[in-house]
């Protein structure tokens, strides 16, 4: 089981380096989420919209071919549904502030070398890591 994990990580994490190294090379385009939800909703140029339209229903069309071949991953949420939406408020808001999400600065960022990306991946990895130990450990 173990084995078929590592494979689909690392099958999943080629997938996803070679659609964000594609966008790039093609349309000159960093493949961070909420860029690319963010233009389609403010662009004005209509060029701009198909690609990033196109982006967004493969993000939600995947895991339903997914699901028609393979059975579902076991998903356990283990908060509430106010938590659950403060939690994606504070990650809207930590994307406004960090001038991008971990898609965009974690994968797109950090393959340029860009010391800005290294500084947010660092960031909110950091403070992902102590929310967690903190919330498992102390409340």
């Amino acid at each position: 089981m173990a084995e078929a994990n590592i494979i689909g990580g690392l099958i999943g994490g080629a997938l996803i380096g070679s659609a964000a190294a594609l966008l790039l090379a093609f349309n000159g385009r960093i493949a961070g989420i909420s860029g690319v939800l963010g233009g389609l909703i403010t662009s004005r140029a209509r060029s701009e919209r198909p690609w990033r339209l196109a982006f967004l229903v493969g993000l939600i069309t995947a895991p339903a071919l997914y699901r028609l071949f393979y059975e579902a991953l076991p998903l356990q949420l283990e908060a509430d549904v106010p938590t659950l939406l403060a939690a994606g408020l504070l990650v809207g808001f930590g994307t406004r502030l960090g001038a991008g999400c971990t898609s965009g600065h974690g994968v797109c960022g950090l393959a340029r070398l860009s010391p800005r990306s290294l500084t947010a991946t660092v960031t909110f990895m950091s403070l992902g890591i102590a929310t967690v130990y903190f919330a498992k450990n102390l409340f």
